[in-house]
Formats: structure tokens, C-alpha cells, sequence
């Protein structure tokens, strides 16, 4: 009977066979590739992990996931990561756990305020309404798309008890501004950092500075798992709070297929249940069940491997587009990194000039007409999208320069799928469309 280690390893080499003769990679042809502005990068190893852990036939986490954790955490600095489904159920999770009664007096209740932005994705939003909390809108600058710090003392009010900021599109928002404004007034900071895996503010990480940051594995994203998230910290009360609104609210902290790590499964009494009750099924928050399969975590860890290269390639594309688009600054406003920020970019962006001869659409028209991938903003202004309507929020201001993101700003790729061979053909393609004008 053959040896199962060497069946094992006779299939995954033929799984990195495949790769090779399956995945070469298309020719690029100017004017008839299609450039997206996001996608996944991978080779042989994010397959051979994949078959791998599926031959465990392990279908929650496991030890991919444990592996992915640890070198996770290290990477980032924070003692704990803990994985999720996707960016979205992270930010769920980490404002989910600013409301648990393991916060005492420090907890968000029905009605507190978070600080936010409305020019960016709704699930870093949701999260705030989700949890009956009141959302507060700052504006944003032009240059960086990211919170305008200048009005969060007017934004301040005897409910505000957090704030949640997304690093948007790699660019960190003013950290050294937000954490002071955090610690002088007692307020849980959360980095959204689904965008800015890699970003640099000073010398530290985005996702380290905040109580709780969150990441994305979605395949547009800085590394993919195809789904996926995280919530990192280093807060060991939080750490546990996230995990049990990840893992159904339980009280019980034992992984999967494990039994008693507390050593007094049965000798417990909390609530009103009785003495004894078991303790993997007695929970202390109302939770979700948010949890990453192994083969997921198994593509995560071979992509992670990848992750300085895939910094490196967004960084060389950013300043390749921002070098070449640097003529038409009188039609566009161009992006600048925040200052002491070192960006890992998720895109481009370019917002239209109120006194341009053209408009975002035509422009956008122009690109796509041409094979080029274009994005808005995310959900613009979110607070005039229809889902909002009847939710309680408030603004400082009238959000003008919001309003200017959602009618005049776009996106265009830097992921490492594009090369300069692309880019060029990116700027040939605004060249074009500049000197028909």
C-alpha cells in the first residue's frame, strides 16, 4: 500500500506541474488587455497550500490559521490577530467589542457617538448603526481623501465615546492629530486598515497605533485569501472580547475540536444558568459566528510571504502615474502621501477640478472605452445613499469637499498585476484624452 506522505507529496508536485503549464500569464497588448484596477497575484505555493490543507480535510480554522495568526501579529507589532471572514466582519468585530460589559464604564452604549468620515466604504460605517450607535461625519481633504482633523473638536459632544477612521486607499489619515485627540478626551480609537496593509506613519505600522485595527483579504486587497479579515491588538481584554463575538458570543475560549483548556469546563456559574453548566455553551455576548476555513488562512500564509514585493510594486506604479499625470494638475487634483507617511497604495486616486472643460464621466468613459478599470470613491458620500435616509447620524458642516469626492473623484489600479509596460500605456491613454480637449 502506497505511503500516504509520499501520495501527498507525488500531488502536490503535480499541483505545482499544473501551475506552470496552466497559469503563464496572458501577453499584454495595448488597447486590447483589459487593465482592472485591483486583482489576485499568486504563483505555485498559494495553490500547493490550498491542496494542502485540504487534504486535512480540516474545514474550520486550523493550523494554517494558527500559522497565519503568529507571523501576522509579528509582523504587525500587536500581540494578537485574530482572524475573520472578511474586512467587513472585522470592522463589525472591533466596534462590536467596544460595547461588551468586560469594558466597565468605558463601554459604548445605545446612543454614544463614534467620529467618522462619509467618503468611503459603508461597512466602516455599518458597524457604528449596527451596534445603535450614532454616527458623526467630519469632512475630508481633497489630496488625501481622509478625515479633515481640523473639525473633530467641533465634532465632539458630551456622547462621543469613539472614533473609527479607514486609511484610505493606502494614504494613513493624520495619526499623530487623532491619537492625541483620542487620549485627551478618553476615546477608543479604530484603524481601518483594510486599505493600508504596509502603510507607514512615521516608523510604525498603520494598524498600530488605534486600540483595534482591522485588515481585508478580499482579492483586490494587499494580499487575499479570496475571503477574509482580521482585528489586531494588544489589548489581552479585547483580544478576548473580539474572539467571542467572532465565535458566537461563548464564554468558552477552547479552538475548535478542543475540550477544557480553562481545566473547569464543568465548574463554572455565570448568569443565572446553573453551577456547573457547560462552559462551551455559555455565552457572554450576543455574537456571530465569523470564523476563517483553513484553506482560506493556507492561501494567507503564502501570500503573506509575497507581501514586500507587493508593497514595493504598489509604491513604483503610484509614483510611475503620479510622475506621468504631473502636466494635467490644472484639470486634476493629483494625490500627495500624508505628511510623515510612507503609503503601501491600494489605488490612484484623481479628482476632477471644478473648473475643468470636461467631467469625471467622460473622462472615466474615455478609460474604460480603452481597457482601463475604473472605481469610484466607494459609496461617495454615504450619507445621500438611499440605505441611510432614515438613520440617525450627524455632520459637522455641509461635507462639501465629500460632495466633491463623490461627483468628481476616481480610481485607477497600482496593484502588482500591473507593470510599466501598462503604465505606460495608462499614461499614453491620458495623453490622448488631454490633447483632444
Amino acid at each position: 500500500m502506497p505511503d500516504p506522505k509520499i501520495l501527498r507529496q507525488q500531488i502536490l508536485d503535480l499541483v505545482r506541474e499544473y501551475h506552470e503549464q496552466n497559469w503563464l500569464g496572458d501577453q499584454f497588448s495595448p488597447g486590447e488587455s483589459f487593465i482592472p484596477y485591483a486583482g489576485r497575484v499568486f504563483d505555485a505555493e498559494e495553490l500547493v497550500n490550498l491542496v494542502d490543507a485540504s487534504l486535512d480535510f480540516w474545514l474550520t480554522t486550523g493550523r494554517y490559521s494558527r500559522q497565519f495568526e503568529q507571523t501576522f501579529a509579528a509582523y504587525m507589532g500587536r500581540k494578537f490577530a485574530l482572524l475573520c471572514n472578511s474586512g467587513s466582519s472585522a470592522n463589525l468585530l472591533a466596534v462590536s467589542a467596544l460595547t461588551s460589559v468586560r469594558l466597565g464604564d468605558r463601554r459604548l452604549r445605545p446612543g454614544d457617538e463614534v467620529i467618522t468620515v462619509a467618503a468611503g466604504f459603508p461597512t466602516t460605517v455599518n458597524p457604528i448603526i449596527q451596534n445603535n450607535l450614532v454616527p458623526v461625519f467630519i469632512d475630508v481633504d481633497l489630496q488625501t481623501l481622509n478625515a479633515n482633523v481640523g473639525y473633530l473638536e467641533e465634532a465632539l459632544s458630551d456622547r462621543t465615546r469613539a472614533v473609527i477612521f479607514a486609511h484610505t486607499l493606502g494614504n494613513p489619515f493624520d495619526l499623530d492629530a487623532v491619537t492625541a485627540f483620542c487620549r485627551q478626551h478618553n476615546l477608543f480609537l479604530i484603524e481601518d486598515n483594510c486599505d493600508a496593509l504596509g502603510s507607514r506613519y512615521g516608523d510604525k505600522l498603520t494598524g498600530t497605533f488605534g486600540d483595534l485595527s482591522t485588515l481585508s483579504f478580499y482579492p483586490a486587497h494587499h494580499i487575499t485569501m479570496g475571503e477574509g479579515g482580521c482585528v489586531t491588538t494588544s489589548d489581552g481584554n479585547l483580544k478576548v472580547i473580539v474572539e467571542s463575538f467572532r465565535d458566537w458570543g461563548r464564554d468558552c475560549y477552547c479552538d475548535p475540536g478542543k475540550d477544557n483548556t480553562c481545566g473547569k469546563r464543568f465548574g463554572w456559574q455565570l448568569g443565572t444558568l446553573p453551577s456547573g453548566y457547560d462552559h462551551k455553551y455559555i455565552y457572554s455576548h450576543i455574537g456571530y459566528n465569523l470564523k476563517l476555513t483553513d484553506m482560506q488562512a493556507a492561501i494567507g500564509c503564502a501570500q503573506l510571504d509575497k507581501l514586500p514585493r507587493f508593497i514595493a510594486a504598489r509604491r513604483r506604479n503610484w509614483q510611475l502615474l503620479r510622475d506621468g499625470l504631473a502636466d494635467y494638475e490644472n484639470f486634476l487634483v493629483l494625490p500627495v502621501a500624508t505628511a510623515g507617511s510612507e503609503p503601501s497604495w491600494f489605488g490612484f486616486v484623481l479628482t476632477v477640478r471644478d473648473h475643468a472643460p470636461f467631467k469625471r464621466a467622460a473622462l472615466v468613459q474615455y478609460l474604460e472605452s480603452r481597457k482601463i478599470a475604473t472605481r469610484h470613491i466607494f459609496g461617495g458620500n454615504l450619507a445621500r445613499q438611499p440605505a441611510y435616509q432614515d438613520i440617525q447620524t450627524r455632520s459637522v458642516g455641509d461635507l462639501a469637499n465629500t460632495d466633491r469626492v463623490m461627483n468628481n473623484s476616481f480610481v485607477i489600479g497600482v496593484y502588482p498585476g500591473i507593470d510599466e509596460p501598462k503604465i505606460e500605456y495608462m499614461l499614453s491613454v491620458f495623453k490622448d484624452f488631454f490633447h483632444s480637449l
